[in-house]
């Protein structure tokens, strides 16, 4: 089974794969359409070598599904409030009775008065009282985003349950190229974007992530080619 494949491979391959219909699943659970349509490549490792790219990465997703992507993590060096802080400020407990943040941000403020801000070359997360808790630069974001996926063959695929096995029509692939703060900056202001915090005054336990909506993740490029 080999490592990756050319462009003109995917072509051909995924021809293939979007003429045989509905396919069962390869695995139960969300990593089913990925585990899926590797197999169905016969690639080892998902990702797919183009010209002037280099590998690029292989996405697939359910339409109609909400599933979230992870675009990008978090910085620590970007708080503008200490850690510890925040949590005392801003926190709520956990199941456990620890006080911590635990919540998915978006434009609108949540039940704590936390929200996503977009303002001029940076995104903050801010509350209600004009506390800035934590603030990201645009194109640092771009970046690191573009580090991450400079390119992404995004494919699609429309998804149904038979008794307790799901079933993959594949329908599309997409090669999606070329980002900027400004395409990031819209995402987030028309809530395409959100940011997921996970932080307690246990540090082995703090995660904190920018997701998007499968669906709209190609939304986050400028370019779009159906291959």
């Amino acid at each position: 089974m080999p490592q990756r494949m050319t462009l003109g491979q995917f072509k051909k391959a995924f021809a293939k794969i979007k003429d045989a219909g509905w396919i069962p699943s390869a695995r139960r659970g969300p990593t089913g359409i990925g585990q899926t349509l590797e197999q169905m490549l016969g690639l080892r490792e998902n990702n797919v070598a183009i010209p002037d790219l280099g590998a690029v990465e292989l996405k697939a997703h359910r339409i109609g599904s909400a599933s979230l992507i992870t675009l990008f993590t978090f910085n620590r060096k970007v708080w503008q409030m200490k850690p510890l802080d925040a949590i005392r400020e801003y926190g709520t407990p956990d199941r456990n009775g620890r006080l911590g943040l635990y919540y998915t941000l978006s434009r609108t403020p949540n039940s704590m008065g936390l929200f996503l801000y977009v303002e001029g070359d940076k995104v903050l997360v801010r509350h209600i009282s004009g506390s800035i808790v934590a603030e990201w630069q645009l194109q640092t974001l771009a970046e690191r985003f573009t580090q991450k996926l400079r390119g992404l063959i995004f494919v699609s695929a429309f998804s149904e349950m038979r008794g307790d096995n799901e079933w993959f029509q594949f329908a599309r692939a997409q090669l999606l190229t070329n980002t900027s703060p400004e395409i990031i900056g819209n995402q987030i202001w028309v809530d395409n974007v959100s940011f997921d915090i996970r932080l307690s005054t246990r540090a082995s336990n703090d995660e904190a992530k920018f997701l998007v909506v499968g669906e709209n993740l190609r939304w986050l490029f400028r370019n779009w080619t159906d291959i």
